[in-house]
């Protein structure tokens, strides 16, 4: 073997070993893995609506992290609402495409702003207080507008 071919062995080594670390190594700040939905359930307006609520938390979480640390409330609520998102997105993963509509979408991002806001109630009422008991009565009318929809 001459020179140049073990030279050029070293380098194509060298390239696939990079190439391998490159591939098996995860990106720093990785979100996690959202559930996989399909590519009509993505091409829908209903799931536009939520991506784009999404994607307003995220940059809220983002900027707020700058200043602030997990603890505040605000982060600790917005993270909260991403976690809701995330479930409702999931949940869409299997719906007939034809039923989402932008008003599913826009009553989906209603009822998860109003399960913040329970969510918000809750951590400084009791169930039995009134403002607790309008916050849940308003998260189930949104919930039966949702599968009134989804059949």
């Amino acid at each position: 073997m001459n020179r140049r071919s073990s030279l050029k062995l070293a380098f194509l080594s060298v390239a696939l070993l990079a190439f391998g670390l490159f591939v098996a190594t995860p990106v720093v700040g990785q979100v996690k893995k959202q559930p996989s939905v399909n590519r009509r359930v993505q091409s829908t307006p209903a799931y536009s609506e939520i991506l784009l609520r999404e994607t307003e938390l995220r940059a809220d979480v983002e900027v707020l992290m700058a200043d602030y640390t997990d603890d505040y409330p605000k982060v600790r609520e917005s993270r909260y609402a991403l976690e809701l998102i995330g479930k409702e997105k999931a949940r869409l993963a299997s719906v007939d495409p034809e039923k989402m509509t932008t008003a599913l979408g826009k009553i989906i991002i209603r009822k998860v702003d109003a399960e913040v806001e329970l969510w918000r109630l809750q951590q400084g009422l009791a169930d039995e207080h009134p403002n607790v008991k309008r916050a849940k009565r308003k998260v189930e009318i949104f919930e039966a507008a949702i599968r009134e929809i989804l059949g």
